[in-house]
């Protein structure tokens, strides 16, 4: 498939190649050798390069003796030799003849012996021989639009190959962006279906993710040339060969200054449009998922730095009137800008924070009016509440208002250590009515405060005494949502027995102090 143009470059800037023929026709072309091996035509070459380095694009009958003003590039070209005078072989007719044809671009001239003549003049042989045109000698029984119509079945079919291998490299390419490491995930398939290497450039020029071979220094240094030649202009696509590397680089998204950059050691068919699925994939990941600038959330940051409250800022990011806070922590590995705001899209908000290895994202609760800034194009939207997604664990808040987001916060905080512990992809705080709701809000904050006293100057035994209760009194699950040591989990609840002067293997007791231990308050 033909590269798209590339627009003049400035002086100094990296120059795309431009290829020596006239563009060829969005077909694949077919090998000439693929032709000679079709035993019914009978066909032989008799002169230039390997058939197996020749690309035909279509086949063409000419009895000119100059060619050239009816050839576009790519073809085999057919001829009886009619034009051909008596005399041609004495003069330089044959090497004008040739040099005109490789002038225009052509790809291979095919020599019929009927009915002007018995054999391929030699000194036409000669030439092509000379000027690097294979030669093709048909026999008598062959005929041109034989030829033609074979050169048409061969490039049917080349064009169903390339349509069913850029069909499974889109699969592969959509089954990749949707892993836990999206970014990463499509770098890798692209790169393993183009045999080269595929990096992934930031608005400022960096590397942010690679995948595949690592080439030498100087192809290294063009392709990133490439990328800040396609950030800083008008063109979206540019392409260069460097070593004999081709080279691609794709400007992502609006104008947001991330860059596709390929560098693959040969050209196929599709190559193109395949790196091209992956530049959009690649915008929509890295992507901020919101229409326009984003001044309504910056104007409600600015607020809040100047001391505005939550619910005055709120409206700024949306009508919802209730919001989720979800927690999330990576399977494997630690979370990056770049999946982070991929879990945003699938949770359905922008409004996403990645803090140490822990991501945390607000959520509009269903039935609520989208965040500001987002769009339809949202792997889910805010009409669902927060479900598991592949690759994640995921705490989830109770439905609140702006004014509880710090009380959910920490909910979200603790359902993520519980959903770790159980081994569970998704736990949400729960918001049923409890018993501990039939006391005054006042009342059981003041009970808490002195129940708890004792511990409430060290956070580290109140989260432990907190995280051990709600996991039923278990070492080992404690330790994991905790991230610390079993034996660490015995020491503190053992001091917390102590400091708390009670028995924590009575129900009772474990039952008042879940109570006490439910409202964040006292311990924060």
């Amino acid at each position: 498939m033909p590269e798209p143009a590339v627009p003049p470059v400035p002086s100094g800037s990296p120059t795309p190649s431009t290829p020596s023929t006239p563009p060829s026709p969005p077909t694949p072309p077919v090998s000439l050798a693929a032709l000679l091996s079709r035993e019914d035509l009978g066909l032989r070459q008799i002169a230039g390069p390997p058939a197996a380095d020749v690309r035909v694009h279509w086949a063409h009958t000419s009895e000119m003796s100059d060619p050239y003003p009816y050839l576009l590039g790519g073809e085999l070209l057919l001829t009886a030799g009619v034009h051909v005078p008596e005399a041609a072989g004495s003069g330089t007719y044959f090497d004008d003849y040739v040099a005109r044809i490789v002038e225009a671009g052509g790809a291979a001239l095919g020599f019929g012996l009927a009915p002007v003549h018995d054999t391929v003049p030699r000194a036409l042989v000669a030439a092509c021989e000379a000027y690097g045109l294979p030669l093709v000698e048909v026999p008598e029984r062959t005929t041109f639009s034989g030829v033609a119509r074979a050169v048409w079945q061969l490039m049917a079919r080349a064009r169903l190959a390339e349509l069913r291998r850029i069909s499974e490299a889109q699969q592969g390419l959509a089954a990749a962006a949707s892993r836990p490491d999206p970014v990463p995930s499509v770098l890798r398939r692209l790169a393993g279906r183009l045999e080269g290497r595929a990096v992934l450039y930031g608005p400022e020029g960096a590397e942010i993710a690679a995948a595949g071979r690592e080439p030498g220094g100087e192809v290294r240094r063009a392709l990133e040339e490439l990328a800040r030649f396609v950030t800083g202009h008008a063109s979206s696509t540019a392409t260069d060969t460097v070593g004999g590397t081709r080279l691609a680089a794709y400007a992502l998204g609006a104008g947001q200054g991330f860059v596709l950059g390929v560098a693959a050691p040969h050209r196929e068919s599709g190559d193109h449009t395949i790196a091209s699925v992956a530049a959009v994939l690649l915008s929509l990941l890295t992507g901020e998922h919101q229409s326009g600038t984003g001044a309504a959330r910056s104007s409600a940051l600015v607020r809040l730095l100047l001391g505005a409250g939550r619910e005055e800022v709120a409206p700024l990011l949306g009508d919802a009137p209730r919001w989720h806070v979800v927690h999330a922590r990576p399977d494997a590995g630690t979370p990056d800008p770049v999946s982070a705001s991929a879990l945003g899209a699938a949770l359905g908000s922008p409004l996403v924070d990645t803090a140490e290895e822990v991501v945390r994202v607000l959520v509009p609760v269903a039935g609520s009016a989208e965040p500001a800034g987002t769009t339809s194009t949202t792997a889910s939207s805010p009409a669902s509440p927060p479900a598991p997604q592949p690759g994640w664990v995921l705490g989830v808040s109770a439905a609140v208002g702006p004014a509880e987001w710090p009380a959910a916060d920490a909910q979200a905080a603790r359902a993520l250590a519980r959903a770790r512990a159980v081994r569970a992809p998704l736990v949400r705080h729960g918001d049923r009515p409890a018993l501990a709701d039939l006391v005054p809000a006042g009342e059981a904050e003041a009970h808490a405060r002195a129940l708890l006293a004792p511990v409430a100057d060290s956070p580290a035994l109140t989260e432990t005494l907190r995280a051990w209760l709600s996991l039923h009194g278990s070492w080992d699950r404690t330790a994991v949502a905790l991230c610390v040591h079993r034996n660490t989990v015995r020491q503190r609840i053992a001091r917390c027995a102590a400091l708390l002067e009670t028995d924590l293997d009575d129900p009772d007791v474990r039952m008042e102090l879940w109570f006490a231990l439910r409202d964040p308050r006292p311990s924060e």
